[in-house]
């Protein structure tokens, strides 16, 4: 992978396979976003001890490169204008039942990281993002039916775009005031 290429799922998930972080590269790319989203602050720290995945094998300084990269480029998308934001998920061409199974975990990480963040406002979010974040409650603790995969294909997708301009609201309200969470350190 070249420096001036983005972090993708696959590089996500090797880098959870070798350091053997005892998570999924989808719910730890939602950990990530959730942990941005509800303004966590990294305090001089790096993704993984913030996100308390300390777990496994030492990062070496590639790994550490990977990490700060895909917090940082998460970090832009999610505060992109014009909404760029994705979720890193396995390709369009892998089985629709294991993205359906990335995006519960992507869900389940969010969640999580959002808690991580010690969010404040939650109280204060508008009905529509309250309902989001109990849509997502909803679909992280789902084990999403499988029956016919063209019909499958198209709930996937629905719900893949429900989840990402959810996170964006929620980023939105939640991160709103907060300074962007770059710095230097890993």
């Amino acid at each position: 992978m070249g420096t001036g290429q983005s972090v993708t799922f696959d590089d996500l998930d090797q880098l959870v396979v070798r350091l053997e972080l005892g998570t999924e590269a989808s719910e730890l790319h939602g950990s990530l976003c959730g942990f941005l989203s509800g303004g966590g602050h990294f305090g001089g720290q790096g993704v993984l001890p913030a996100l308390h995945l300390e777990e496994g094998k030492a990062p070496t300084a590639t790994d550490l490169s990977l990490l700060s990269r895909l917090r940082q480029e998460s970090a832009e998308a999610l505060s992109d204008p014009e909404f760029a934001f994705q979720l890193l998920l396995p390709d369009d061409d892998a089985p629709v039942g294991d993205r359906a199974d990335a995006l519960v975990e992507w869900c389940r990480g969010f969640l999580g990281g959002l808690g991580l963040a010690g969010s404040r406002g939650h109280g204060d979010l508008s009905e529509e993002a309250r309902e989001v974040l109990r849509d997502l409650g909803v679909i992280a603790s789902s084990d999403l039916d499988r029956g016919d995969e063209e019909e499958d294909e198209a709930s996937y997708t629905e719900l893949e775009e429900f989840v990402r301009v959810g996170v964006l609201l929620l980023h939105a309200e939640l991160a709103a005031g907060e300074p962007p969470a770059s710095d230097t350190l890993h």
